[in-house]
């Protein structure tokens, strides 16, 4: 992999994990799939790195459940497609164009599918809120 393409991936995780570790203490804010776009963006582009998300105490759970087809809590799910099609709408608002205007959607309805098929498993007492 050429340095430009690990350098990117390794930035798209680092947010991803930021995004991620500000959804573990803002309820709004999902978690688990930003936990998951960064492991997936370290696991081709940083070993060491890939190995710190999945051995950490916080995060290594959400990826284990998801590599292990332990499934999603419904929580999680709602809060991730809330956010993604936030995300969409405001995007859409701000580039306005018709291209955009006509992608957008179809990559939220691609993710929408792949969030909505995921196996859903029930909320452990760790983590229902308090």
């Amino acid at each position: 992999m050429n340095r430009a393409k690990r350098t990117a991936l390794v930035a798209a995780g680092s947010v991803a994990m930021v995004i991620g570790g500000i959804g573990v203490a803002l309820p709004i804010l999902p978690t688990t799939p930003f936990v998951i776009v960064a492991a997936l963006c370290f696991s081709t582009s940083s070993p060491r790195m890939y190995g710190w998300i999945t051995g950490n105490r916080y995060f290594g759970e959400y990826i284990e459940n998801y590599r292990e087809g332990k499934g999603v809590s419904r929580r999680t799910k709602a809060y991730a497609l809330i956010f993604l099609w936030s995300m969409l709408v405001i995007s859409g608002i701000i580039m306005a164009n018709g291209i955009a205007l006509l992608v957008l959607p179809v990559v939220g309805a691609a993710v929408s599918a792949h969030i909505l098929l995921l196996k859903s498993r029930a909320v452990s007492c760790e983590e229902q809120p308090q």
